[in-house]
C-alpha cells in the first residue's frame, strides 16, 4: 500500500510537470519572446531585422526563442495572436507598428507579461504609455517620430510654387491623426494649405486617391500602415496627374515616391531590442521612457524626379540616391 501511494505521488508530480510545460510553451527555462508584426512591408521588416540584432547583442548568454507572427494588416488577427501568446505565458510580447502594439498591450493588460513596442509614432495618443519620459506601466518601446518640419522644408525647396499638400490617411490610426495635426500647424506657418482625405479601409483608397490627386500640388505620406501597404494605388493616381509623392522613409522612395526625410528603421529595431533585453534582465519597465532615434537622412528617387522634370536643389546635393524597385 505504501509503495502504491509513493507511485501515485510520483505519477502526479510528473503529470503536473508535463502540464506546466504544455501551458507555458517553454522549454528548459528558455525565454519565449512573442513578436507580432502588423504586416509585411519593408520598413516593418527592417524593424524586425534590427530587433533580432538588438536581442542578439544585448541578450548574450541568455537562452531565448522568438516566435514571430504576422498580422497581415488585420487588427483582429493581431488580437488573436496576442491572446494566444499570453495564454501560452510567453515571457514578453513585442508589437511592431501601432495596431500590433495595441493588441499586445490589451492582451497582456491583466498579467505581468511585459510589452515592448517598435515604430509607434505617438504612443501616448495610442494609450500605451503615460508619457514619453516614463511609461508608468508594463509597456514601453520606441517611437518613429517624423521630422515633419524638415520634410516640409524639402518639399518647398523642390516645389517653390507649392500651395497645397495632399494627405491620405487612415482615420482609425492614432499616429496618422496626430501627425496630420502636426503637419497642419507647420504648414500654416508657411502659408501652405493641407488638403486631407481620410479613409477607413484599403477599399476606400482608390476613390480617395483619385479625388485628392486632382486638388493638390503634391502628396505627403505618413507612416500610415494602410496607406503604405497600398502605395502602388496612390502612386498610380499621382502619376496620372503628374504630381510627386513624398514618402516618410527610404523604402517608400525605393518603391516610387520622389523623396523623403527618413529614419533608419533597422537602427530603430536595434534600440527596441536593447530595451527588450534590459527588461528581460531585470530593468523596471515602468520607469523606462520611450526612446527615439534622431538622425535623419534625405532620400531621393532620381528616376521620378526626371519624369516630373523636377531638379534637385543644391541644399540636398548630399541626399542618398535610392535604387528604384524593379
Amino acid at each position: 500500500m505504501k509503495h502504491r501511494k509513493i507511485l501515485a505521488l510520483v505519477l502526479a508530480m510528473i503529470l503536473m510537470a508535463i502540464t506546466m510545460v504544455g501551458c507555458g510553451g517553454k522549454e528548459d527555462g528558455k525565454l519565449m519572446i512573442g513578436v507580432i508584426q502588423f504586416g509585411g512591408h519593408p520598413s516593418l521588416d527592417n524593424c524586425y531585422e534590427g530587433l533580432e540584432q538588438g536581442l542578439e547583442e544585448y541578450l548574450k548568454g541568455v537562452e531565448y526563442e522568438i516566435d514571430l507572427q504576422n498580422g497581415n494588416f488585420d487588427s483582429a488577427a493581431c488580437d488573436t495572436i496576442a491572446k494566444n501568446m499570453v495564454a501560452s505565458e510567453y515571457d514578453m510580447l513585442i508589437g511592431i507598428a501601432t495596431p500590433a502594439a495595441v493588441s499586445a498591450y490589451a492582451a497582456a493588460a491583466n498579467t505581468d507579461i511585459p510589452v515592448i513596442f517598435c515604430a509607434v509614432s505617438d504612443p501616448v495618443a495610442a494609450g500605451l504609455v503615460d508619457s514619453m519620459e516614463e511609461s508608468g506601466g508594463n509597456c514601453t518601446g520606441t517611437a518613429d517620430i517624423l521630422d515633419l518640419e524638415a520634410q516640409v522644408e524639402m518639399i518647398m525647396a523642390m516645389q517653390p510654387q507649392l500651395k497645397k499638400i495632399g494627405v491620405l490617411y487612415t482615420t482609425s490610426e492614432a499616429n496618422s491623426v496626430s501627425q496630420l495635426a502636426r503637419l497642419k500647424q507647420i504648414a500654416a506657418d508657411k502659408n501652405i494649405e493641407i488638403v486631407e482625405q481620410g479613409v477607413q479601409t484599403a477599399a476606400d483608397i482608390p476613390q480617395a486617391a483619385a479625388k485628392l490627386c486632382t486638388e493638390v500640388d503634391c502628396l505627403n505620406n505618413f507612416t500610415d500602415n494602410n496607406v503604405v501597404n497600398n502605395l502602388g494605388v496612390l502612386l498610380e493616381h499621382a502619376n496620372d496627374n503628374s504630381i510627386p509623392v513624398y514618402g516618410s522613409e527610404e523604402e517608400q522612395v525605393v518603391n516610387g515616391c520622389m523623396a523623403s526625410i527618413g529614419l533608419d528603421y533597422v537602427e530603430l529595431g536595434q534600440v527596441t531590442g536593447q530595451m527588450a533585453a534590459e527588461v528581460l534582465t531585470g530593468s523596471d519597465i515602468s520607469k523606462m521612457g520611450v526612446k527615439t532615434i534622431t538622425d535623419t537622412q534625405a532620400f531621393i528617387n532620381t528616376d521620378v524626379m526626371a519624369a516630373l522634370n523636377i531638379a534637385l536643389p543644391d541644399a540636398y546635393s548630399n541626399a542618398v540616391v535610392v535604387e528604384p524597385a524593379a
